[in-house]
């Protein structure tokens, strides 16, 4: 079984840290595969095919903030990743984030209905069935049901800072992404799965399979976190995000950061330079790491993991904290509450500080009952046996 998957990123991030264990999962059971992605570098050993390069995606990014085209550039790049694609000739082709300044979604999608292989796509969040947001939830938009105009979000990613192209991109993108043969969608939450089936794109099948992690990585690791920092008998809330936009709630733990008593710290990791000088005194900034070893080390010395996201899809920060024994808070928005049932943590209302301090105070480590089904090997079976099944067809 050869699968060639497609994302923006191979190994880092998270939906790169996935499409890797998916890789790890088909090769273990006997499988091939190959990563074929656009931005920054692969993970050392993976068998992997960078499409373009750092300048075409800086152009496209470019191009994009100008036009509001993200996807309709990368043009000789696509190509070249098509005429990939027919020399290595895999089995399945399983798309993930087709979004990040590195693809051409009409030539890509040109030859995806007529390759005659079947499509796995895993959707990581909603930008495949809007004119131009990754989410929409923040501003209350459904345009995306009907067809996009005058987009609230423009400003927000992927940026557009002159043109609103949200109509004309929904409609070339619903003439794009429909009519697939062979073609499957797979969501990590039911959230996702539910706006899908109210999308241009509910023609497709739609399968749940929730994002899990590697265990063996992301585990009770014990470190001088703690001790570096002069925070060995406090009561630490930790905040973790691989790019802190405004969606991600930064605002909200800088406010709840004003509740906490000398007995209690806040840690936050993923900020870049300028972010982490703004911070109050009282709050611990900590810069992008792509060291998963030290994020375990982190996640495993808090005490409680908080997570203000407004938009949200299935994220694997909660899992990680999870999986490292530390109880997660997150705010009901998206598919973020359903990685917490079970004695993992709890979802209070979007924007209210207060309620998700008061819980967080309030809970204790996870037992050890309760980390169960979260090692991606596990989960991400379920992805070779639904290859299985196409291939069988």
């Amino acid at each position: 079984m050869k699968i060639l998957q497609i994302n923006s990123t191979c190994g880092f991030g998270s939906t790169g840290r996935i499409a890797v264990d998916i890789l790890n999962t088909v090769v273990k059971n006997g499988g091939e595969g190959l990563i074929c992605y656009g931005r920054g570098e692969a993970s050392g050993g993976v068998p992997s095919y960078k499409i373009g390069s750092e300048a075409t995606v800086k152009i496209h990014g470019a191009l994009s903030r100008i036009t509001d085209r993200q996807g309709f550039y990368s043009t000789g790049a696509t190509k070249e990743l098509v005429r990939k694609i027919k020399e290595y000739d895999p089995d399945i082709i399983h798309l993930h984030n087709i979004h990040g300044y590195y693809l051409d979604i009409r030539v890509l999608f040109d030859y995806l209905k007529k390759c005659g292989k079947p499509i796995v796509w895993t959707l990581h969040d909603c930008w495949s069935f809007t004119g131009h947001c990754a989410y929409f939830t923040a501003s209350g938009c459904d345009k995306w049901k009907t067809g996009c105009n005058n987009c609230p979000s423009k400003k927000e990613y992927p940026q557009s800072l002159l043109c609103d192209s949200s109509e004309k991109n929904y409609n070339e993108k619903k003439e794009l992404f429909t009519g697939i043969p062979d073609l499957i969608l797979v969501t990590p939450s039911v959230w996702l799965k539910n706006l899908v089936e109210n999308s241009f794109l509910k023609e497709y099948p739609v399968k749940v399979i929730n994002n899990g992690i590697n265990t063996d990585v992301f585990r009770s690791t014990e470190g001088g976190f703690r001790r570096r920092y002069g925070i060995e008998n406090k009561r630490i809330y930790l905040g973790v995000a691989s790019v802190w936009e405004e969606r991600k709630g930064l605002r909200d733990l800088i406010t709840l950061s004003k509740m906490l008593n000398e007995n209690e710290s806040l840690v936050l990791v993923g900020l870049t330079k300028a972010q982490a000088e703004q911070l109050p005194e009282s709050v611990i900034g900590i810069e992008r790491t792509e060291s998963a070893k030290e994020l375990a080390e982190i996640y495993t010395a808090a005490d409680v993991f908080l997570n203000p996201t407004y938009e949200d899809n299935y994220p694997t920060t909660n899992l990680e904290a999870i999986a490292c024994g530390t109880p997660v808070v997150t705010y009901e928005t998206g598919g973020s509450p359903e990685s917490v049932t079970d004695g993992r943590g709890i979802s209070v209302p979007v924007g209210d500080t207060e309620k998700m301090y008061k819980a967080a105070k309030a809970l204790t480590p996870i037992k050890a009952d309760n980390l169960f089904s979260l090692d991606a090997r596990e989960r991400y079976s379920e992805y070779e046996a639904l290859y299985k099944e196409l291939l069988e067809k």
